[in-house]
């Protein structure tokens, strides 16, 4: 017998913690089924709305973190090498440019296989990694979309950290 035909029946739905880490934050949150919830939060440079998903049939909770920032066409290749160079960067989660909505969004996914049940600590961490990256390079997105920057001028300029006082 395999391990994975050794079943576990799951005890409560993913996003049931999550929204009571949106409640107890005092974040803006909206259920809209049961297997769904998106919250507003409040960062450094915009807010970002973050949409929790429980996929059942691959055991998965997925978190999707856009922010307002619609690519046209004409900047679109030059984002699509950002998002490369960003995400050779990250250790977990990824960045996607939406090609039909000229979206740049982060994903990343909870793997619950086998009824293993999620805490809050595991959700709070995924919502960490979202918002920490976005945190980190959205003004990367910034600079290639309205300053015309290189995506390779834009990462080092976010890159860039400062020692010490002036």
């Amino acid at each position: 017998m395999s391990l994975m035909e050794i079943s576990n029946p799951r005890t409560a739905n993913p996003v049931d913690i999550v929204e009571r880490i949106a409640a107890l934050n005092d974040w803006s949150f909206a259920r809209s089924s049961e297997d769904e919830v998106t919250l507003v939060i409040a960062g450094k440079w915009t807010d970002y709305q973050v949409s929790f998903t429980w996929m059942s049939e691959i055991e998965a909770l997925h978190l999707a973190c856009a922010f307002d920032l619609k690519v046209p066409e004409r900047r679109r290749a030059d984002m699509i090498a950002l998002v490369s160079m960003v995400n050779e960067q990250l250790w977990v989660g990824h960045f996607d440019l939406w090609a039909n909505d000229g979206l740049v969004m982060f994903r990343h996914a909870l793997v619950l296989a086998g009824g293993v049940t999620a805490s809050g600590a595991q959700c709070e961490s995924l919502l960490a990694a979202a918002t920490d990256a976005c945190e980190r390079y959205y003004q990367a997105f910034q600079f290639v979309m309205w300053a015309g920057k290189s995506p390779r001028e834009a990462l080092e300029a976010v890159m860039f950290e400062t020692v010490g006082e002036a």
